[in-house]
């Protein structure tokens, strides 16, 4: 039989800003990954959609939303805060903690391009108690020196051909401290259009987080 997957539109308030989201939760799954987006993308976005999909397929609940409002993110300048971004994640991250339904389940965030900065920042704060991180072709190195602090267990993924990011990633990589991992999947580029690519990318992210997550939170 296959599973029924709980989904809610969520509203996060963080002081005058709404952050609009969709939570979806498998009917028994005790995790839920946080998506950070890049730089002018949205909860939206196809691509988050389908990556959190298929970890929905593993049992992995999800948090898609958005971490600028509309009128925040027509100022460009916003996309690049990562501070700000980072800020936000963690709003979101309480949220999911203060929640009834979602308050025991462990946590992971996956982050895109500079929202993969914001990932890492947040899961460097000792509050958020992150399980796992996955980036997707992340702009790791806007984390700064809070890579060093993560301690979750951290992949990064990288197109074969996005050179500038896989320096960068490979630079993250040496600093973290945690477990860790790093992929470069052959011939894909920084948005891992290529046939294949992104779900490759999916089935990566969704190995980590049931490694990681679904252990720690008591699943099979």
């Amino acid at each position: 039989m296959e599973k029924k997957t709980f989904e809610q539109l969520v509203d996060i308030r963080v002081g005058k800003v709404s952050l609009e989201g969709v939570l979806s939760l498998p009917d028994d799954t005790k995790s839920v990954v946080l998506f950070a987006h890049g730089s002018g993308s949205s909860r939206h976005s196809p691509r988050n959609k389908f990556v959190a999909g298929v970890l929905q397929k593993a049992n992995v609940g999800t948090l898609l939303f958005d971490l600028l409002s509309a009128e925040e993110d027509a100022v460009y300048e916003n996309r690049f805060n990562i501070k700000l971004l980072a800020d936000r994640l963690l709003t979101a991250t309480k949220w999911i903690k203060e929640e009834a339904r979602t308050r025991d389940f462990s946590v992971g965030y996956f982050g895109s391009s500079t929202g993969a900065a914001a990932a890492l920042i947040a899961a460097a704060d000792p509050g958020t108690d992150t399980g796992a991180v996955v980036s997707r072709g992340g702009r790791t190195d806007l984390a700064g020196e809070a890579i060093k602090r993560v301690q979750a267990p951290t992949r990064l993924i990288v197109g074969g051909f996005d050179d500038v990011v896989i320096r960068l990633n490979k630079e993250t990589y040496s600093l973290l401290n945690s477990e860790k991992d790093l992929k470069i999947i052959p011939g894909a580029t920084h948005l891992f259009e290529e046939p294949g690519a992104l779900e490759e990318v999916a089935d990566l992210a969704a190995e980590w987080f049931a490694r990681y997550l679904i252990p720690a939170s008591g699943g099979s």
